[in-house]
C-alpha cells in the first residue's frame, strides 16, 4: 500500500452549487479515508465556487474560464483566449501539485483542468449529476478511468465499461437525520408548533418562486403556516426591502413572524429537519437531497435548464408518486391553490414522503470513493 501522506487529489467542478457541492462531498469522504491527504480545487475565478469551496476547508485556485453562450454568440468573443489561458495555468497548477489523481464534476472549469490532467498521465474520474450529461463530462468521457452516474441508460453518452450506477453524493452535513424539528425550528427563529414550508430555488436562487411567495403569501400564511425562505443572491435585497425595510408596506411587514428569509442555507440538513412541506427547483444535487430528507415535495423545474434536464429528473420522482410537479407559470399563478390543498392533505403527504425517501440513495459518495481507491490500488 502507497504511504497516505502521498496522496494528492485535485477536484474541479463548478458555477452552480449543482457542481460544487458533489465535489466537496467526494473530497470530504476521500478526506475521512486518507486524513493526510493533500487536496486542491480548481474553479472558475467569478463563479460561487471561489467562496463555497474555502468555506468548507479547501484550498482553491481560480482560472478564466466561462462557458459558450448559446444565446448571445457575440459574448464567446473572448472564449478562444479564456480557454488557451486557463489550460496555460492548468498546466502549472498541477506540475506543482503533482496530483494522485483528478476528479471532475462538471460546470466549464473541470474541462481544461482535467484535460490538462488527462495529458500529464493523471488518471481521472468524472461524475454526471443529470440524466443528459454536460459539454464537458462528454468531452472528457473518452479520457477518464471510470464515470459515476444517477440514471439508468447513459450507454448513449458514455462508454458502457466505465460506467458506475452510484447515485450523487450529498454533502455529510445534509444527511444528518439526528436533527431535532423543534430546535431546527428555532435555530430559523420560526414556531416550532407551526407547519413550515422550506423554499430552495436552487444555489443561485429562483426569481419564479420568489415572485409566487410575494404574490400568494399572505393567503398562504392565514393556515398557521410558516415559511423558510431561500431567495438567492439576486433577489435577496429586492425582498428585504419588500418585508423588512423601513419602507416595507405594513401588511408586509406583518408577515414576518412567519417568515425567516435567508439569502443562502449553509446549514441545509436543519432546514430540512425543520421542513413538513418543500418547494424546490428540480436539479440533480436538489433532487439527490430531497429524496434524503424524505419530506412532501412540489417542484418547480427550471424550465431553461440544457436539455430541460429539470423537468426530467421531476417527471423521474413522479413517475413514483414521489412528488408533485409544478410548471413555472403555473406555480407563479396558482401557488397557493397548489399548496393549501396539499397542506389540508395529511394522507397525501405521507405518501409523498414515503415514496421518495424509497428512491433515496445515502450511499452515493462511499461508492465512488471506493470505485476510485480500488482503480487506484490506494
Amino acid at each position: 500500500m502507497n504511504n497516505i501522506s502521498k496522496h494528492k487529489f485535485l477536484l474541479s467542478g463548478g458555477g452552480t452549487g449543482g457542481h460544487i457541492f458533489p465535489a466537496i462531498a467526494i473530497a470530504d469522504e476521500l478526506k475521512k479515508r486518507f486524513p493526510d491527504a493533500e487536496f486542491l480545487f480548481i474553479g472558475a475565478s467569478d463563479k460561487m465556487e471561489m467562496q463555497k469551496v474555502p468555506q468548507a476547508g479547501y484550498a482553491i485556485k481560480g482560472i478564466w474560464i466561462s462557458g459558450i453562450e448559446r444565446k448571445n454568440l457575440l459574448s464567446n468573443a473572448f472564449f478562444p483566449f479564456k480557454l488557451l489561458s486557463s489550460v496555460k495555468d492548468c498546466y502549472s497548477i498541477i506540475k506543482e501539485f503533482k496530483p494522485t489523481a483528478a476528479i471532475g464534476t462538471g460546470g466549464f472549469a473541470s474541462g481544461p483542468a482535467l484535460w490538462v490532467a488527462a495529458k500529464l498521465g493523471i488518471p481521472i474520474f468524472l461524475q454526471e449529476q443529470n440524466s443528459f450529461p454536460g459539454i464537458t463530462n462528454k468531452f472528457l468521457s473518452k479520457k477518464a478511468t471510470s464515470i459515476f452516474v444517477a440514471y439508468d441508460g447513459m450507454e448513449k453518452f458514455f462508454a458502457a465499461e466505465k460506467i458506475h450506477i452510484t447515485g450523487n453524493p450529498v454533502r455529510e452535513s445534509v444527511q444528518s437525520t439526528h436533527i431535532d424539528k423543534e430546535v431546527a425550528s428555532e435555530s430559523f427563529d420560526l414556531d416550532k408548533q407551526k407547519l413550515t414550508i422550506l423554499s430552495v430555488g436552487g444555489s443561485l436562487g429562483s426569481r419564479t418562486l420568489n415572485t409566487a411567495w410575494i404574490s400568494h403569501l399572505p393567503k398562504i400564511l392565514k393556515e398557521n403556516v410558516q415559511i423558510i425562505w431561500q431567495t438567492g443572491s439576486t433577489e435577496y435585497e429586492k425582498i428585504i426591502e419588500t418585508y423588512i425595510s423601513p419602507n416595507a408596506k405594513d401588511e408586509n411587514r406583518e408577515l414576518l413572524p412567519q417568515i425567516s428569509i435567508k439569502e443562502f442555507i449553509s446549514d441545509m440538513a436543519s432546514a430540512y429537519a425543520a421542513a413538513d412541506i418543500i418547494v424546490s427547483r428540480a436539479g440533480a444535487i436538489a433532487i439527490s437531497e430531497l429524496r434524503i430528507a424524505a419530506k412532501p415535495t412540489i417542484l418547480v423545474p427550471f424550465p431553461y435548464a440544457a436539455e430541460d434536464h429539470q423537468t426530467k429528473n421531476a417527471q423521474n420522482l413522479v413517475q413514483h408518486n414521489a412528488a408533485i410537479m409544478v410548471t413555472d407559470d403555473a406555480f407563479i399563478q396558482e401557488a397557493e391553490h397548489i399548496i393549501l390543498p396539499l397542506i389540508a392533505n395529511q394522507e397525501k403527504q405521507n405518501s409523498l414522503s414515503e415514496n421518495i425517501q424509497k428512491l433515496a440513495k445515502p450511499k452515493a459518495t462511499q461508492m465512488i470513493v471506493d470505485v476510485i481507491s480500488k482503480q487506484l490500488s490506494l
